[in-house]
């Protein structure tokens, strides 16, 4: 593969402790697709509003990403700055506000996330609004669906096209949509649009709550699709930051051995950013040698941990496995 300046560049310079962990995870990457095998990407933290789609969406195009795990938060707002990037606002000196400034922001409907705020009116409350239009669809045709596909629908309806604020190769949703990526997305409810919904069936504009179908349900579909997938070829595990969105997942594999008595291959590649150090009970900052004993990994699964920050690192990997 033709190298590019940004991986000629991280070759070169990057070549001790989580640096050099970068290039490692990377050509373990490549090397696991290059044996014919497919990789599982988690999103977890706010990696849609920090932009990751501007590297993530190409590597769904180019089949180097064939399932996501995301939480709700991550599955909205990658539709959020798809139609309201124009009207977000940056704050650099974030560390600098005062409560008093918070408010300032509160009282203009512009929700913080680090620095950069998301406005409520042209994002948040317009989605709600052609996702209520898809919900009573649903309703009235006595369906039943997983959050990720009414947002497939939207955007593959074109409904939203109109409204576009950034280059819609830069979604990497849009992307998913357009493969039909098998998306899974634990714990929906807690995301802007999941406490919208719960709202709806408050005040009976949704009238059946079971409308969504939620984490079991995905359970179960993430099941299935394991088993059929790792039929035919290894699946590596790629986790971006850590709690539901990595958690949830990697669990399929002690189910179906535990739980399930079927035979199923471990994970065959382990890679997590994050900015969780190792401590004591937390998951997110384990190391993967302690997946090993929950039937998860295996002693020759290539692993990989590197303690940083995913709006740095993760571009980085893509990059050096697209050759950028």
């Amino acid at each position: 593969m033709h190298r590019g300046p940004v991986s000629q560049f991280i070759e070169h310079h990057y070549r001790h402790f989580n640096a050099a962990v970068i290039i490692d995870a990377a050509k373990g990457y490549e090397k696991h697709l290059d044996e014919g095998g497919k990789m599982f990407v988690t999103l977890a933290g706010a990696m849609s509003t920090a932009e990751l789609g501007l590297s993530l969406a190409e590597m769904i195009r180019q089949d180097k990403v064939h399932g996501i795990c995301c939480t709700g938060a991550n599955l909205e707002e990658d539709v959020y700055n798809l139609v309201a990037h124009d009207h977000y606002r940056r704050i650099p000196h974030y560390r600098d506000l005062t409560a008093k400034d918070e408010v300032k922001l509160l009282k203009k409907h512009l929700n913080r996330v680090t620095d950069t705020c998301i406005p409520e009116a042209e994002a948040m409350r317009y989605i709600e609004g052609e996702m209520h239009k898809i919900w009573k669809e649903t309703e009235e045709a006595g369906e039943r669906c997983f959050p990720h596909e009414w947002f497939y629908r939207a955007l593959l309806s074109g409904s939203l096209k109109k409204h576009y604020q950034i280059d819609p190769k830069n979604s990497w949703l849009l992307a998913a949509a357009n493969k039909g990526l098998p998306i899974f997305c634990p714990g929906w409810e807690d995301s802007t649009l999941g406490n919208m919904f719960a709202a709806a069936c408050i005040v009976k504009r949704v009238k059946t709550p079971t409308l969504v179908r939620g984490g079991i349900e995905y359970m179960m579909r993430l099941c299935e699709w394991y088993t059929e997938t790792t039929k035919k070829t290894p699946l590596g595990f790629f986790q971006i930051g850590g709690g539901i969105a990595g958690d949830f997942p990697i669990c399929v594999v002690p189910m179906l051995h535990q739980d399930l008595k079927r035979k199923a291959p471990l994970w065959a590649y382990f890679c997590q950013i994050s900015d969780s150090t190792t401590s004591y009970g937390s998951y997110s900052g384990a190391v993967p040698n302690e997946k090993i004993t929950w039937g998860k990994l295996g002693v020759k699964t290539p692993k990989y941990i590197i303690e940083s920050d995913a709006t740095i690192v993760a571009p980085l990997i893509f990059a050096h496995v697209l050759g950028w």
